[in-house]
């Protein structure tokens, strides 16, 4: 007998009620994929990958969870990378919404289901982790056989499940190999470490969530109190449960008597029915305190150590609210700290008549940001932008001031107005501003001191009610002490400035690549979705261009790019090689410590000599190592 025909006989011998070695898990689900899916396991089921426009939904939806998670996955996926492990982020539906693995394995990934847009719902796929743990919402292990569908038995899947903060099932993260060794228990460490991840997502889910209210978090341990804690919720404040990791809402739930599984029963309910404390003592649990002085006493009689942290209440000192901020000015940054403060400047800036100078490197976004003021001002008149270094020295002169009729040869009867008379009423921006001829220099100078234009040839000035936004990468102070830009000039252009951040120095890089995906496909209305290596990758890379060359590689990644997914191949070669060369980081160091103790630990069960040896280190050292997570947590 083929093993395929044992796979269905032992199916359909469990189905009839006969016995199996099989975990009870396994069992269920076969059951489950028979009498409610009505599944047949002699009938092969093809991965199935949801059409392009169905995954946009999907991750549309998940968006915020995607944003959280990401960082949790991508340091999953760094100390797993060698092993062939690929890691999905399902939805509450089952569909992949992200996806890391490794691009030599493209196409059997996909042919297997192990990619990006894959349905793993049971009734679809039968007995997978995925499924599996969506029907129960626990983590678990399907390895190899245990799958119902004798397409999936090559791989092995681990899963464990994401609940929001309201306590309900959200997500599912899994870790896979297309093949992996016999023994079920060789994915014990997997499991432990999906687990983990997936309760630090959680965790952060809920930090962020309610970043204004009271969170508790939870440890047996004092050690990792402050650096791994097990559980946390969330309390307004009069003392009333809010928000829930899935830990949290059983931790709370033993101490109750109450069913974690009805999650409504814990939120709403006050502090003190679950612990011999009430909203007043939650400041004495704060860092200010020894973590193994914060003891919790739950009304079940177990013993907690606890880390209270208070309430993150919008700053009092920021005059100028994000929400006082023009649409037109909030559209430039994704929440970046330094533009934040930019942005704030500008608005209070964009309805006086100032001069202003912006500097930045090459490609920063000064036009945009110039007609963002212009747009943000109240003006009525146009707004004019003119680049120095690209007008010819001879025509720039005519440009901007204009000419009277026969001012030279081959000029319009009628004369021509200029760029800065086009602008009167609006703003007028001059980009690189630095190359403008010296000789030219003065006329301009004659505009901002005395609001009038000199047009070339004529004998009379015109008055003119305009703005001037001026732009430069070039240094202005230093061409003022080589003696090639006006000194007066300098101080009249610079009566406020405003500094644009290289793109390597921004923190919203996420959110630009979204944006300017938008753009690039504005015509089709459909943005691609990128993967996770292709972001990794354009991190990496150091953008000596900035946006202006970001918007180019995604301009012709969208292009190139399949299936509505934007791939490391689809990345120019510079930027592939420099991936391929270097490790994938999360780029804190003590997050990569706390990640090999977290693995190592959990993998001994807590056993500080095991976990020891297991890192080729002695006690001390892991002693040692945790405290300093600890002191660089605090801090």
């Amino acid at each position: 007998m083929s093993l395929h025909s044992e796979h269905i006989r032992e199916i359909e011998t469990v189905s009839l009620g006969g016995s199996t070695d099989r975990d009870e898990t396994v069992v269920e689900s076969w059951l489950r994929c028979i009498k409610q899916h009505r599944l047949d396991p002699a009938q092969a089921c093809e991965a199935y990958i949801v059409p392009e426009t169905q995954l946009r939904e999907h991750r549309q939806q998940s968006e915020q969870l995607i944003s959280i998670a990401r960082s949790g996955l991508e340091n999953l996926f760094r100390h797993v990378a060698g092993q062939n492990y690929v890691l999905l982020l399902s939805d509450r539906d089952g569909i992949a919404v992200e996806f890391l693995g490794d691009p030599l394995f493209d196409n059997n990934l996909r042919k297997a289901g192990l990619y990006l847009g894959s349905e793993w719902s049971e009734a679809r796929a039968g007995t997978c982790a995925v499924g599996s743990c969506l029907e129960t919402g626990e983590p678990l292990t399907i390895h190899q056989t245990d799958h119902f569908d004798n397409t999936h038995t090559p791989l092995t899947c681990t899963a464990a499940p994401i609940y929001d903060a309201q306590g309900q099932l959200s997500a599912v993260l899994d870790i896979s190999l297309l093949r992996s060794p016999q023994i079920k228990a060789s994915q014990n460490l997997a499991l432990h470490l999906v687990t983990a991840t997936a309760r630090r997502i959680e965790l952060a889910n809920l930090m962020a969530q309610t970043r204004n209210e009271w969170v508790l978090r939870f440890s047996r341990s004092p050690e990792f109190l402050d650096v791994d804690p097990e559980a946390a919720i969330s309390i307004d404040g009069a003392g009333r449960i809010i928000g829930m990791t899935h830990d949290g809402a059983k931790i709370m739930a033993r101490a109750s008597g109450l069913d974690w599984r009805r999650p409504a029963n814990l939120i709403g309910q006050s502090i003190s029915r679950f612990f011999d404390m009430d909203v007043d003592d939650l400041g004495n649990l704060t860092r200010t305190r020894p973590s193994e002085d914060r003891l919790v006493f739950a009304r079940d009689g177990n013993v907690l150590f606890a880390h209270a942290i208070e309430p993150h209440y919008p700053s009092r000192g920021v005059p100028v609210v994000q929400e006082r901020i023009p649409a037109s000015l909030r559209r430039l940054s994704g929440g970046d700290p330094h533009l934040a403060g930019l942005q704030t400047k500008a608005a209070k800036l964009a309805g006086k008549s100032l001069p202003i100078l912006i500097q930045g490197e090459t490609g920063t976004g000064k036009e945009y940001l110039a007609r963002a003021i212009h747009d943000s001002s109240g003006a009525s008149g146009r707004f004019i932008a003119v680049n120095c270094a690209a007008m010819p020295e001879q025509l720039i002169e005519s440009e901007l001031f204009g000419y009277a009729p026969g001012a030279f040869t081959g000029a319009l009867a009628k004369g021509r107005k200029g760029l800065v008379e086009e602008a009167d009423g609006g703003t007028l921006f001059l980009d690189e501003i630095g190359d403008m001829p010296v000789a030219l220099q003065s006329r301009l100078l004659r505009v901002l001191a005395e609001g009038e234009v000199l047009p070339l040839g004529a004998s009379r000035a015109k008055p003119v009610n305009v703005r001037i936004l001026s732009a430069s990468h070039r240094d202005l102070a230093e061409l003022v002490r080589n003696g090639t830009f006006r000194q007066d000039l300098f101080y009249r252009l610079n009566a406020a400035t405003l500094s644009l951040p290289a793109l390597r120095d921004r923190s919203d890089f996420d959110w630009l690549l979204a944006e300017i995906l938008k753009k690039c496909t504005a015509d089709t209305g459909s943005a691609p979705v990128v993967s996770t290596q292709a972001v990794l990758a354009l991190r990496q890379h150091d953008w000596p261009g900035n946006i202006r060359e970001l918007f180019n590689v995604l301009d012709v990644a969208s292009a190139l790019c399949e299936n509505g997914c934007v791939d490391l191949t689809d990345l120019p070669e510079h930027i592939q090689r420099r991936a391929g060369n270097c490790p994938v980081s999360t780029g804190h160091e003590l997050l990569d410590e706390h990640a090999r103790l977290t693995a190592a630990l959990a993998a001994t069960d807590g056993n500080i000599s095991a976990a020891a040896r297991l890192l080729g280190v002695d006690r001390s050292t892991v002693h040692r190592q945790l405290r300093r997570i600890r002191q660089k947590a605090a801090h």
